[in-house]
Protein backbone atom coordinates (compact mmCIF):
# COMPACT_ATOMS: atom_id res chain seq x y z
CA UNK A 1 0.00 0.00 0.00
CA UNK A 2 2.82 2.38 0.89
CA UNK A 3 4.50 1.69 -2.45
CA UNK A 4 1.38 2.70 -4.40
CA UNK A 5 1.29 6.01 -2.52
CA UNK A 6 4.96 6.65 -3.34
CA UNK A 7 4.38 5.91 -7.01
CA UNK A 8 1.43 8.32 -7.08
CA UNK A 9 3.55 11.07 -5.45
CA UNK A 10 6.36 10.55 -7.94
CA UNK A 11 3.83 10.63 -10.79
CA UNK A 12 2.37 13.88 -9.48
CA UNK A 13 5.83 15.45 -9.16
CA UNK A 14 6.79 14.39 -12.69
CA UNK A 15 3.48 15.65 -14.07
CA UNK A 16 3.82 18.98 -12.26
CA UNK A 17 7.39 19.36 -13.53
CA UNK A 18 6.31 18.70 -17.12
CA UNK A 19 3.48 21.22 -16.75
CA UNK A 20 5.86 23.88 -15.39
CA UNK A 21 8.26 23.30 -18.30
CA UNK A 22 5.43 23.56 -20.87
CA UNK A 23 4.02 26.73 -19.28
CA UNK A 24 7.53 28.22 -19.09
CA UNK A 25 8.17 27.44 -22.74
CA UNK A 26 4.85 28.95 -23.87
CA UNK A 27 5.51 32.09 -21.77
CA UNK A 28 9.03 32.36 -23.20
CA UNK A 29 7.82 32.09 -26.82
CA UNK A 30 5.00 34.63 -26.44
CA UNK A 31 6.84 37.15 -24.23
CA UNK A 32 9.53 37.94 -26.79
CA UNK A 33 9.78 41.63 -27.59
CA UNK A 34 8.43 42.89 -30.90
CA UNK A 35 11.07 44.68 -32.91
CA UNK A 36 12.31 44.92 -36.45
CA UNK A 37 15.13 42.61 -37.49
CA UNK A 38 17.37 44.62 -39.78
CA UNK A 39 19.54 41.72 -40.91
CA UNK A 40 21.79 38.83 -39.98
CA UNK A 41 25.24 37.47 -40.81
CA UNK A 42 26.14 33.78 -40.73
CA UNK A 43 29.21 33.15 -38.54
CA UNK A 44 29.45 29.37 -38.16
CA UNK A 45 28.26 26.63 -40.50
CA UNK A 46 26.11 23.90 -38.91
CA UNK A 47 25.56 20.56 -40.67
CA UNK A 48 22.15 20.18 -39.03
CA UNK A 49 19.84 23.13 -38.38
CA UNK A 50 20.45 26.82 -39.03
CA UNK A 51 23.93 28.33 -38.86
CA UNK A 52 25.11 30.41 -35.91
CA UNK A 53 24.74 34.08 -36.75
CA UNK A 54 24.89 37.67 -35.65
CA UNK A 55 21.43 39.26 -35.73
CA UNK A 56 20.81 43.03 -35.81
CA UNK A 57 17.50 44.29 -34.40
CA UNK A 58 16.13 47.83 -34.24
CA UNK A 59 13.85 49.23 -31.57
CA UNK A 60 12.58 52.59 -30.36
CA UNK A 61 12.84 53.78 -26.77
CA UNK A 62 9.22 53.59 -25.60
CA UNK A 63 9.52 56.61 -23.26
CA UNK A 64 11.74 58.76 -25.48
CA UNK A 65 10.29 59.26 -28.96
CA UNK A 66 13.04 60.51 -31.25
CA UNK A 67 15.61 57.89 -30.15
CA UNK A 68 16.18 54.64 -32.05
CA UNK A 69 18.58 51.87 -31.08
CA UNK A 70 20.09 48.92 -32.91
CA UNK A 71 21.46 45.94 -31.06
CA UNK A 72 23.57 43.16 -32.54
CA UNK A 73 23.72 39.86 -30.74
CA UNK A 74 24.94 36.32 -31.25
CA UNK A 75 22.32 33.70 -32.05
CA UNK A 76 23.10 30.00 -31.69
CA UNK A 77 22.01 27.75 -34.53
CA UNK A 78 21.96 23.99 -34.85
CA UNK A 79 19.15 21.75 -33.68
CA UNK A 80 18.75 23.54 -30.32
CA UNK A 81 18.71 26.92 -32.05
CA UNK A 82 16.03 25.75 -34.48
CA UNK A 83 13.90 24.65 -31.51
CA UNK A 84 14.55 27.96 -29.64
CA UNK A 85 16.06 26.15 -26.64
CA UNK A 86 19.76 26.98 -27.20
CA UNK A 87 21.49 29.30 -24.72
CA UNK A 88 22.99 32.19 -26.66
CA UNK A 89 26.24 33.83 -25.61
CA UNK A 90 26.36 37.12 -23.72
CA UNK A 91 27.95 38.97 -26.65
CA UNK A 92 26.00 42.04 -27.76
CA UNK A 93 26.66 45.55 -29.02
CA UNK A 94 24.36 48.58 -29.08
CA UNK A 95 24.17 51.88 -30.95
CA UNK A 96 21.50 54.51 -30.27
CA UNK A 97 20.91 57.75 -32.19
CA UNK A 98 18.59 60.71 -32.24
CA UNK A 99 16.27 60.26 -35.22
CA UNK A 100 13.83 63.08 -34.55
CA UNK A 101 12.84 65.64 -31.94
CA UNK A 102 13.34 64.09 -28.50
CA UNK A 103 10.43 64.13 -26.07
CA UNK A 104 10.04 62.44 -22.71
CA UNK A 105 6.87 60.45 -22.07
CA UNK A 106 6.49 60.34 -18.30
CA UNK A 107 9.29 60.31 -15.74
CA UNK A 108 12.59 58.71 -16.70
CA UNK A 109 14.01 56.42 -14.03
CA UNK A 110 17.73 55.62 -14.04
CA UNK A 111 18.29 51.97 -14.88
CA UNK A 112 14.85 51.62 -16.47
CA UNK A 113 14.59 48.65 -18.86
CA UNK A 114 13.85 49.62 -22.48
CA UNK A 115 14.50 46.22 -24.11
CA UNK A 116 14.81 42.62 -23.00
CA UNK A 117 15.11 39.28 -24.72
CA UNK A 118 15.42 35.77 -23.36
CA UNK A 119 18.76 34.18 -24.25
CA UNK A 120 17.87 30.74 -22.93
CA UNK A 121 14.66 28.94 -22.08
CA UNK A 122 14.49 30.19 -18.49
CA UNK A 123 17.67 31.51 -16.91
CA UNK A 124 19.36 34.11 -19.13
CA UNK A 125 18.27 37.40 -20.70
CA UNK A 126 19.74 40.26 -22.71
CA UNK A 127 18.64 43.66 -21.44
CA UNK A 128 19.05 47.31 -22.35
CA UNK A 129 18.61 49.91 -19.63
CA UNK A 130 18.57 53.71 -19.87
CA UNK A 131 20.17 56.38 -17.69
CA UNK A 132 19.80 60.14 -17.99
CA UNK A 133 22.92 62.23 -17.29
CA UNK A 134 21.16 65.52 -16.52
CA UNK A 135 24.42 67.42 -16.02
CA UNK A 136 25.55 66.69 -19.59
CA UNK A 137 22.01 66.39 -21.08
CA UNK A 138 22.79 62.92 -22.45
CA UNK A 139 20.85 59.65 -22.52
CA UNK A 140 22.96 56.55 -21.85
CA UNK A 141 21.95 53.07 -23.00
CA UNK A 142 23.70 49.98 -21.57
CA UNK A 143 23.26 46.49 -23.04
CA UNK A 144 24.15 43.54 -20.80
CA UNK A 145 23.29 39.93 -20.17
CA UNK A 146 22.14 38.53 -16.85
CA UNK A 147 21.43 35.14 -15.43
CA UNK A 148 19.45 33.90 -12.43
CA UNK A 149 22.60 32.52 -10.76
CA UNK A 150 25.51 34.32 -12.42
CA UNK A 151 25.57 37.32 -14.76
CA UNK A 152 28.16 38.33 -17.31
CA UNK A 153 30.37 41.41 -17.18
CA UNK A 154 30.12 41.72 -20.97
CA UNK A 155 28.34 44.95 -21.79
CA UNK A 156 28.06 47.65 -24.40
CA UNK A 157 27.18 51.32 -24.09
CA UNK A 158 25.80 54.02 -26.36
CA UNK A 159 25.08 57.68 -25.61
CA UNK A 160 22.63 60.08 -27.23
CA UNK A 161 23.21 63.80 -26.62
CA UNK A 162 19.86 65.59 -26.51
CA UNK A 163 20.07 68.24 -29.19
CA UNK A 164 17.65 70.59 -30.89
CA UNK A 165 16.15 68.93 -33.95
CA UNK A 166 15.96 71.05 -37.09
CA UNK A 167 13.14 70.16 -39.47
CA UNK A 168 14.42 69.29 -42.96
Amino acid sequence: MERVGSIKRVGMIVGATILVVIVGFVWWVFSRSERGTSGSISTNFRWVGPNDKIVVDGFDDPKVPGVACHISRAQTGGVKGAMNVAEDTSDASIACRQVGPIQFVGDLKDGEKVFDEHRSLVFKSLQVVRFFDRERNVLIYVAYSDRVIEGSPKNSISTVPIMRWAAP
